[in-house]
């Protein structure tokens, strides 16, 4: 199946590859978002492309710029059957980075340097340790006036957004104490250390925010 029908937004999972429905629902509020911020950009890494279903609708929809998929090696496969099965020239295999012992990945098809990092659902399911190392790397990477935009959900105010977010929360820290939904003024703060400023805040459907920080020095 190719990418020759942009107007149907239904995907379909190659034969056997792992499907995520979150993917499915969210990706087109995501893509309107990322139309926006991504206007002046060249090259973007996704920080844990997971099935690979964001960056298959993303980037033949994003066709200024070239799109860098990234994550552990173990998800590599189902990333690069979404890619055979949804091919974009300006769509790029993924890169292995595991953020508990990469850089993160310079080296990359096109060989241009990032101007824009972006990552959906991947701060509630990290250590905060290895979140403050992504911030870091990524405010290292970034060159001046560089983006950084972040998808999931988010506490505020020492409080949980909705009750599906609490139960959400509950069940991430029972299958692991390290993660959980991260405080937006903790995120802030952190990205703040990394020369990373909030720059727009998108409300989002299902308890979700989308944050874009800016490198602003």
């Amino acid at each position: 199946m190719l990418n020759d029908d942009l107007d149907n937004s239904q995907s379909i999972a190659p034969a056997g590859i792992a499907f995520s429905q979150a993917c499915e629902n969210n990706k087109q509020p995501i893509l309107e978002v990322l139309q926006q911020e991504l206007q002046g950009s060249i090259h973007v890494l996704e920080v844990g492309s997971g099935t690979g279903q964001h960056s298959v609708y993303f980037a033949p929809r994003l066709t200024h710029l070239t799109w860098q998929t990234s994550d552990m090696l173990a998800n590599h496969a189902t990333i690069n059957a979404w890619h055979a099965a949804y091919p974009a020239p300006n769509l790029y295999a993924p890169l292995t980075f595991d953020v508990s012992c990469d850089s993160v990945p310079m080296k990359n098809a096109v060989d241009i340097p990032y101007d824009a990092v972006f990552t959906a659902n991947t701060l509630h399911i990290m250590s905060w340790s290895l979140v403050a190392k992504l911030f870091q790397l990524v405010g290292d990477m970034l060159p001046l006036n560089g983006k950084f935009i972040v998808y999931g959900p988010f506490n505020e105010n020492g409080s949980y957004s909705s009750a599906s977010n609490r139960q959400f929360d509950h069940s991430l820290r029972q299958r692991d104490a390290n993660s959980g939904i991260r405080h937006l003024e903790d995120v802030i703060n952190l990205a703040n250390t990394h020369h990373l400023m909030l720059s727009k805040r998108y409300e989002m459907p299902s308890n979700n925010q989308i944050l874009v920080f800016e490198k602003l020095y």
